[in-house]
């Protein structure tokens, strides 16, 4: 029961952004653009964040993922699913995730990439350090 009063509020603020969006004479996609929203409350907000911002580590990963590997995890490389929906729809097989390691942690930890695209490309990725609950755009 709970969970359907959830989606009916979460539909509910989606339908309010879109209806104050509206009579102000504003365009909610042109907001979602300008403010680095998705214009979607249902997702997380994909911001950016620089190469030179992302933990050594996660630079490290990037020159394995642009060298093919080899990947220190069993699980780098498989097809990551997006089953929650916060990166840009693509057909299954687009994404594939790959590990960050986390310093002190016994198992794979939470932080990954996820790359976009044929594999080695780096040009389309993403770093989750809190295990796909948000995202942001690695940019150069």
């Amino acid at each position: 029961m709970a969970r359907k009063w959830l989606r009916k509020g979460v539909l509910l603020g989606a339908v309010t952004f879109g209806s104050l969006c509206g009579s102000l004479g504003l365009d909610s996609g042109a907001f979602a653009r300008d403010f680095g929203t998705s214009g979607n409350t249902d997702n997380q907000v994909l911001g950016t964040v620089a190469v030179a911002q992302l933990p050594r580590e996660a630079a490290d990963t990037l020159n394995l993922i642009a060298a093919g590997g080899p990947y220190p995890y069993e699980k780098d490389g498989i097809v990551f699913g997006n089953r929650e929906r916060l990166l840009p729809p693509h057909r299954r097989g687009f994404y594939h995730e790959y590990t960050v390691p986390t310093p002190r942690s016994r198992n794979r930890g939470a932080r990954r990439i996820v790359c976009g695209g044929p594999l080695q490309r780096t040009d389309n990725c993403y770093y989750s350090d809190d295990h796909y609950t948000s995202f942001n755009r690695i940019v150069e």
